[in-house]
């Protein structure tokens, strides 16, 4: 995850490719990559179990229905109201991405680390375990009316894992708050504008934040109290504690637009707790693929620096790096990404670009180049816009790539 502001993606923006991710709705995408069935679209009413038919009902009138979840919600809970900002729609949208991957999840492993991190974010924003019987009452009531009849078949279901939902979220909170803040502090140190829509920051945060490359953390600014987006890290941790961003300001979005154009140095930020699950394995002695595309540079190069950093006791790993861009006068970390290049010389960078014929480039889209790289016998880290994550991840599998050695998080979610 590179970044998430307004309607653009989670790492970083670009326009939607051509091919049925480009307008595929959130169930369609919880469906491909969330179920063994390789056909796109939400489960059909005669197919899935009696939470998936409540997904599935629910999710052609998503927005009316996470309206009125708010709606009832703040009702029956006024206070809660100031947690969130005065614009609901993004928050609506990034709620009912979170409900479709807890059904659509059920009790996958992997369902586990994304409740404990739900749990880990939810403390910056003041939450309470007495907030989520009204949460519980609230969706209730939203189930009730817009799915009447699947709620009716999928009520003790969907009651028991709610519960497991948001006790496991209750208890990562309550070991978080153990050893750190709901929230740090952080003092803007760099301010480098690469393009007329990007900047790269460099922040020092007044206590050391624990993260692990690749994963993300969240930001407020000053200019939008109680509005919180997530940006990836793009350097692996250093021994001052400052964190590197890079933030593209996308049509909309408020917080990049004040990262990218209002903020300046010596300016504070509300840094809430890392998450995200592409983490860099540096324990592992496979070779390494990464797949770059806009912003989503930024895990990936964290990740490529710790993998550089604990080479000298153990054999070289080669890492393939493919960093896309539309055009290329996009490719706004290329001369950084080179000089790492000269300091290891098992790293290759190959830059790709989708809009226009450049020298020294490969023309074409990151899930073009799946064709043309190595996946063979290496592990695999993919970030970049939530389509091309989709795509280049179908295009590994489709290629037999094993889905254990491709690391990504979640597009939609």
């Amino acid at each position: 995850m590179a970044s998430s502001d307004g309607g653009a993606s989670r790492l970083g923006r670009a326009e939607p490719p051509a091919g049925r991710h480009a307008s595929e709705t959130t169930a369609d995408l919880a469906q491909s990559f969330f179920s063994t069935d390789p056909s796109p679209g939400p489960p059909s009413a005669a197919q899935a179990d009696p939470l998936g038919r409540l997904l599935a009902a629910i999710d052609p009138v998503s927005d009316s229905a996470m309206t009125y979840f708010y709606g009832h919600l703040f009702a029956i809970e006024p206070q809660i109201r100031a947690m969130f900002p005065p614009a609901m729609d993004a928050q609506r949208k990034r709620f009912y991405q979170s409900l479709t991957r807890i059904i659509a999840s059920g009790d996958d492993d992997s369902l586990a680390g994304y409740l404990e991190g739900l749990g880990r974010a939810h403390r910056k924003f003041g939450v309470q375990k007495e907030h989520f019987d009204a949460f519980a009452q609230a969706l209730m009531a939203t189930w009730q009316r817009y799915a009447p009849e699947a709620w009716a078949d999928a009520a003790a279901e969907w009651d028991d894992l709610y519960h497991r939902a948001t006790q496991a979220m209750i208890a990562a909170a309550d070991r978080d708050a153990e050893q750190s803040p709901p929230w740090w502090l952080a003092e803007i140190v760099a301010h480098e504008i690469r393009a007329a829509d990007l900047a790269v920051l460099t922040l020092l945060p007044s206590q050391p934040v624990p993260y692990r490359p690749g994963q993300h953390i969240s930001i407020q600014t000053p200019r939008w109290p109680r509005l919180w987006r997530n940006y990836s890290v793009a350097n692996a941790p250093r021994d001052d504690g400052t964190l590197t961003l890079h933030v593209r300001a996308v049509p909309g979005g408020l917080v990049s637009a004040a990262l990218v154009h209002h903020v300046t140095v010596g300016d504070t930020l509300l840094l809430g707790a890392a998450d995200g699950a592409m983490t860099a394995d540096t324990t592992a002695t496979r070779d390494v693929l990464c797949l770059a595309g806009g912003t989503g540079l930024a895990p990936i190069k964290a990740i490529v620096e710790a993998m550089v950093a604990v080479q000298g006791s153990r054999p070289h790993r080669e890492i393939v790096l493919y960093f896309g861009a539309r055009f290329e006068a996009e490719l706004y970390d290329l001369a950084d990404l080179q000089h790492l290049e000269r300091n290891y010389p098992w790293l290759q960078v190959i830059p790709v670009v989708s809009e226009e014929a450049a020298p020294d480039t490969i023309f074409g889209s990151v899930p073009d180049v799946v064709g043309l790289a190595n996946w063979r016998d290496r592990d695999v880290y993919v970030a970049g816009p939530d389509p091309m994550i989709a795509r280049t991840v179908s295009a590994l599998k489709d290629r037999g790539a094993p889905e254990e050695r491709i690391h990504y998080d979640c597009p939609i979610f």
